[in-house]
C-alpha cells in the first residue's frame, strides 16, 4: 500500500481533539446558539462539509426521548451542551437507547449542582482517557497497515500490483473494522449491565 495513506489518516487523528469545557459558554443559550456552537467546534471532523452536526430537530428528539433533560425558558445551560457532546461522541457507535442507559444516571445525579463532582469535571476527566490513548491508537494503526500490506505480499505473482494494492485496503479496513466490532460488542454488554442494575 501507499504510505501516503497511513501519513494522511496519522495526520487527521492528531487534529482530532475533543471540544474542551472551558469553551463551553456559562451563560444559557437559544437553541439556535447551540447549534451554531455545535457546528463551530465540530465541523472539523464532519465526514461531508454538507452533514449537519446537530439540528433543532435532534434536540428535541433528545428531549422528547429522555437523553437530554428539558431547557429552562428556552434556554440551554453549560450542562446541557456537555450531554450534547456526549450524545455526539456515542451516537456512531451505540443505539440511542443505549445512550440514554449511559448517560441516565450521570444526568440524575451531576445535571443539577449540588453532587461531589460536576458534570464539566467529570467531562474533561473522561476526555483526558481520550486524550492519552491517542499515541496508543496511533501505533496501533501504524501496526495494523503493516499487517495489511503484509497479507498480500510483493513477491504475490497471481495479482497485479493494482490487486494487491485494493486488497491490501481491503485487508486494512477489515482490521480496522473487527477493532471496532469488538469494542462495540464490550461497548453493549457494558450497557445491558448498567440497564440490568438499574431495574427497579
Amino acid at each position: 500500500m501507499d504510505d501516503t495513506i497511513l501519513n494522511d489518516l496519522i495526520e487527521y487523528l492528531k487534529g482530532l481533539h475533543h471540544v474542551p469545557a472551558s469553551e463551553i459558554p456559562s451563560l444559557s443559550l437559544y437553541m439556535d446558539q447551540v447549534t451554531a456552537f455545535m457546528e463551530r467546534h465540530l465541523s472539523p471532523i464532519k465526514r461531508h462539509s454538507e452533514d449537519k452536526i446537530l439540528t433543532k430537530t435532534m434536540i428535541n428528539n433528545y428531549t422528547k426521548n429522555k437523553l437530554l433533560p428539558p431547557p429552562e425558558k428556552k434556554r440551554y445551560s453549560e450542562n446541557h451542551i456537555l450531554v450534547l457532546l456526549f450524545i455526539y461522541y456515542y451516537k456512531g457507535i451505540l443505539s440511542l437507547s443505549d445512550i440514554e442507559t449511559i448517560l441516565r444516571p450521570i444526568e440524575d445525579k451531576y445535571f443539577d449542582a449540588g453532587g461531589p463532582l460536576s458534570l464539566e469535571e467529570i467531562y474533561e476527566r473522561v476526555f483526558s482517557l481520550a486524550d492519552s490513548e491517542m499515541s496508543t491508537l496511533l501505533s496501533d494503526i501504524r501496526r495494523k497497515y503493516e499487517r495489511a500490506k503484509a497479507v498480500f505480499p510483493e513477491e504475490e505473482e497471481r495479482l497485479s500490483p493494482k490487486e494487491k494494492e485494493e486488497l491490501r485496503l481491503f485487508a486494512f479496513l477489515g482490521e480496522l473494522g473487527f477493532d471496532v466490532y469488538l469494542k462495540r460488542q464490550l461497548m453493549e454488554r457494558i450497557v445491558d449491565r448498567i440497564r440490568e442494575e438499574h431495574i427497579p
